[in-house]
């Protein structure tokens, strides 16, 4: 038997709960940890979507990057959306855990997957870890973790092509939007998945050319525009979701007595005229 504390462990290896950012809810935020899990399912996000087709497929732990609950409930009724949705995994008797901003910052987590399938060199994180992440790691380790990442292309490429590139990788549905010049030859790429508008200024400090991540404001696309970086917004469904599938192999691996999916039915939300 494998029990639901037990796959929280192995996701706590895969992310280390530490590297979240002190807002974020992270871990196991619904269940008991000594419940038997047999069906495990990965998404993006708990929507109406995906709490019907982890009823539908008997899901005992669900893997959601996105927590719920992300702020504290007051209530918990069928009428809001937050605690309905929550209710009915509850009385399902299925599971939740997010690892979240853990997850983006971990030594295999998403801006380093995304960093690795842009083939760049030289990867390091845009932030470093605090001294109170630090606790307890290794040199090579602390080398290793922190926010975002940062590294070089092999060959310098233009803004247009980078934005190409990404879209496919992302597996976007829709061409993604930009700031800057789409001929300018870049060499230098910092990726901050979902909404990553925060890390600009470190991106400058650490001479990136361009930005990908997922969403942002319009400030900060003027703020982009002032710094002089190229920033590319791949929509943040598609900045995020692939590394879903990702983890839900990974965990199959680790996990082989598991049936583990990613959702075979998540969408982005968000749909454009043709």
């Amino acid at each position: 038997m494998v029990s639901v504390d037990a796959i929280c462990g192995e996701l706590a290896r895969i992310a280390p709960l530490k590297l979240a950012e002190p807002w974020d809810n992270v871990g196991l935020l619904v269940g008991d940890r000594s419940h038997p899990v047999k069906r495990v399912m990965t998404c993006l996000t708990i929507s109406e979507p995906i709490v019907a087709e982890v009823l539908a497929e008997s899901v005992d732990l669900v893997i959601t990057h996105h927590p719920l609950p992300f702020k504290p409930l007051q209530k918990l009724i069928s009428d809001q959306t937050a605690s309905g949705l929550l209710l009915k995994l509850i009385r399902a008797g299925t599971s939740v855990y997010s690892a979240h901003t853990a997850y983006d910052s971990a030594r295999q987590g998403i801006n380093q997957l995304w960093a690795e399938a842009l083939q760049l060199t030289d990867i390091r994180p845009l932030v470093e870890c605090s001294d109170e992440q630090r606790a307890g790691l290794g040199e090579t380790e602390v080398h290793a973790l922190g926010s975002g990442r940062f590294g070089d292309l092999a060959n310098a490429m233009s803004m247009s092509r980078l934005l190409r590139t990404a879209a496919v990788i992302g597996q976007s549905a829709r061409p993604p939007q930009f700031v800057g010049d789409p001929d300018r030859p870049i060499r230098r790429v910092a990726v901050a998945c979902g909404s990553g508008g925060g890390f600009l200024a470190a991106a400058k400090r650490r001479g990136c050319e361009a930005m990908l991540t997922g969403e942002a404001t319009f400030h900060v696309c003027l703020e982009a525009e002032s710094l002089g970086i190229a920033l590319g917004l791949l929509g943040h469904y598609a900045s995020e979701r692939f590394a879903m599938d990702r983890l839900a192999m990974q965990l199959s691996k680790s996990l082989p007595d598991l049936e583990i999916w990613s959702s075979r039915l998540e969408r982005d939300p968000i749909r454009f005229l043709q």
